[in-house]
């Protein structure tokens, strides 16, 4: 496919991710990943990360005044060594095995909301979703569904704070692993560039229809992508 349509057709994915990021607190890559995936390997995990970054940035400013950094200590913590094993089997693995994984994973966490058994957001629930979404989201990019689905309970506002702040400390902490791993060079960087004002725009999309956005869609859309996801994951397993 010709460059520039590519980077048209990327820009167009990623402002979208960056609308339904930032109006429930997650989804650009379960949104984005698979798409440009098959368009160009190479803008996964490295480019929609660098993406991310910039969505998740704006929104721990604009959310800012309902982080709770007591609450996000846990999952930050989990999240250390779950980049590292992320990074490390990335290495040794190959991707359908690390998303049959996941996949079975987000697929249990999703039966369990859909029976109404509470996941609470104890520090001990927050430490394994920090780590599981530092796994998979440095070894496939989708590191949103672990953590979406233990604070799907919480306030609106609290959502979108806290997951914009755990994100931008992922995403810091995953292109920081991809770099040493020597996964996320110039190529990488030149594919995720272009991606920054479509994530910029689709931040700016969204702010305009927040208001418009309840708690239980929040939980309602959560669930969707989660699934989405699964699916998403289940295909690359056979692919």
């Amino acid at each position: 496919m010709d460059y520039w349509l590519t980077t048209t057709f990327a820009f167009v994915i990623i402002l979208i991710g960056s609308v339904v990021q930032t109006a429930i607190g997650f989804g650009m890559a379960v949104v984005a990943a698979p798409l440009l995936f098959l368009m160009n390997p190479d803008y996964v995990p490295g480019p929609i990360i660098l993406a991310a970054l910039f969505n998740c940035l704006a929104n721990t400013y604009y959310f800012r005044h309902s982080i709770s950094l007591k609450g996000l200590s846990s999952a930050m913590l989990g999240r250390i060594p779950g980049c590292i094993a992320g990074g490390g089997l990335l290495l040794v693995l190959p991707q359908s095995l690390l998303a049959g994984f996941l996949a079975t994973l987000i697929a249990f966490a999703l039966i369990v909301s859909l029976a109404n058994w509470s996941i609470r957001a104890t520090p001990k629930t927050l430490f394994v979703a920090g780590f599981v979404s530092g796994l998979t989201g440095t070894s496939t990019s989708i590191g949103g569904p672990p953590m979406a689905l233990v604070v799907q309970n919480e306030s609106a506002d609290f959502i979108r704070a806290n997951l914009a702040s755990f994100f931008l400390y992922s995403c810091i902490t995953s292109l920081i692993i991809l770099v040493i791993m020597g996964s996320f060079r110039w190529q990488q960087l030149k594919l995720g560039l272009p991606l920054i004002p479509a994530t910029l725009l689709g931040n700016w999309l969204a702010y305009q229809i927040l208001h418009f956005i309840s708690k239980t869609q929040i939980r309602r859309f959560t669930l969707c992508l989660c699934f989405i996801a699964t699916i998403t994951l289940l295909l690359k397993v056979f692919a």
